[in-house]
């Protein structure tokens, strides 16, 4: 039977040729921590190198693919196409969290911290395969994983600041500005998850956490964002 490693390899479609490069690729810092003895470092540095693979790739494909957008809009739509939350996504939708070497209690974590680590596994695999494979293949593996979502991202305009792009959409549909309303709190003072809702007049048409109210406010707007553009 193939082991996780091996099934991730088949999903992506790259056989890496020193399958340590993939090992440490997956290898997080809270695992090396319970285990000492391992035989590859975490993977921090090829998250490194992999951040600077991706940025590339990306980059170059927007600039060609766009050549009528201003800098500022390429930028917007690359930090949506990068950030932790679409990486966590795909790194999901290829099986990366069922192979990742992760320490019990880096199990146990929040979802929010569990999708920051499956974000930088992901770039850290980005890594692997740039030195095992070379830039072509790496490229070629962003485009097939992470440049496919860009349609999505610009046709429903989520590269936007979703408060502002919420707030134009209600104030000409319904001509109301949306309001937010703090619905829950929990945890200790240090680590508070706030729970807000976003309200179109009486109506709740979101709703978001985050570990400020500010935080969640851009959840709740997404959240509403993706009811109106039938993503949910």
């Amino acid at each position: 039977m193939p082991t996780a490693s091996e099934n991730l390899e088949i999903k992506i479609g790259v056989a890496f040729t020193n399958k340590n490069f993939l090992k440490e690729a997956l290898t997080h810092r809270s695992y090396i921590n319970e285990n000492p003895n391992w035989d590859v470092p975490h993977n921090e540095r090829l998250e490194f190198l992999g951040d600077a693979v991706l940025e590339l790739a990306v980059t170059q494909n927007l600039y060609g693919q766009f050549p009528d957008l201003a800098e500022g809009e390429l930028t917007s739509i690359r930090a949506a196409l990068v950030n932790y939350q679409t990486l966590s996504k795909i790194a999901k939708e290829i099986n990366l969290d069922t192979a990742i070497y992760l320490s019990k209690g880096g199990a146990k974590e929040t979802e929010r911290a569990k999708d920051v680590i499956m974000a930088n596994a992901f770039e850290a695999l980005i890594g692997a395969i740039y030195l095992d494979k070379g830039y072509d293949v790496a490229a070629d593996f962003i485009k097939k994983n992470v440049l496919v979502m860009t349609k999505e991202i610009t046709d429903n305009k989520l590269y936007k600041d979703p408060k502002s792009l919420l707030q134009e959409i209600i104030q000409e549909k319904l001509k109301v500005t949306p309001e937010y309303k703090v619905l829950k709190e929990e945890g200790p003072d240090h680590n508070k998850i706030f729970e807000v809702g976003v309200y179109f007049g009486d109506t709740l048409s979101g709703n978001g956490k985050g570990f400020s109210k500010q935080e969640a406010e851009v959840e709740a707007a997404k959240n509403a964002l993706a009811k109106l553009n039938g993503i949910q």
